[in-house]
């Protein structure tokens, strides 16, 4: 088993007036070669977006683009001809394939929002673009892990490549392992709120950790917390 640990205080970070963002992996200008990637996962960021403002009409090419809503309600628009608004407990898929133009933005006057934007690298190139968006029951999660992102299962959203992302609440004291679907996939873990034992290994809010070559992953929580589990592929 190998371990890569991404403590919450050594993320890149940027505050553009309007987004405040933290990035797990290099992303705009913040770069740090030990931070690229972990296998096909790309970009990890954090965003908060004031109210009023949004990201304008933007393109983006070959690359699978997972958004999950945490706080506030952001609006998309895309070049398919699709507008949709994201909310929490709502998985946004894009899958940019050949290319796609799209614009996101958070029309509460005053209020932000908060979300999670994940880029992972598509098992094939020029595929045809498409779009995905389910709403996902919290009490689903507590305790058990709930897909939301996956190839093959219905109830989550569809990514073209070996990937799984599931979430968990977690009370304090409970255990649980997650196996692996394929022994050339890896996952990152990053806690989105209170703190968690992984393999041994204490992490706290924000934080991260990437683990490779095991079959299986085993947490306790510490006090009650929430965790995402992204399981990818370790090579494109």
């Amino acid at each position: 088993m190998k371990k890569e640990i991404h403590k919450a205080n050594t993320r890149g970070h940027a505050n553009y007036d309007w987004l405040d963002t933290f990035y797990t992996f290099s992303f705009a200008n913040y770069y740090d070669p030990a931070k690229v990637n972990f296998g096909t996962l790309r970009v990890l960021n954090d965003d908060w977006v004031d109210g009023g403002k949004g990201f304008g009409k933007h393109p983006h090419d070959n690359m699978e683009i997972i958004t999950i809503a945490l706080e506030g309600e952001l609006e998309h628009k895309d070049s398919m001809g699709n507008t949709f608004r994201i909310k929490k407990n709502d998985v946004q898929m894009m899958s940019a394939g050949t290319g796609i133009f799209h614009s996101e933005f958070n029309h509460h006057p005053t209020e932000p929002v908060r979300l999670l934007q994940i880029w992972v690298f598509p098992d094939k190139r020029n595929l045809t673009p498409k779009y995905d968006q389910k709403t996902f029951d919290p009490k689903e999660r507590i305790n058990k892990w709930q897909r939301i992102v996956s190839p093959t299962e219905p109830e989550a959203v569809k990514i073209n490549q070996d990937a799984y992302f599931s979430l968990i609440s977690m009370d304090k004291g409970f255990s649980t392992e997650y196996k692996l679907h394929n022994e050339n996939n890896g996952a990152y873990l990053f806690i989105l709120e209170g703190s968690v034992n992984v393999n041994e290994t204490i992490l706290k809010r924000r934080d991260g950790i990437g683990i490779r070559e095991t079959s299986d992953i085993g947490l306790m929580g510490l006090e009650s917390s929430e965790v995402l589990l992204m399981e990818i592929p370790m090579t494109a």
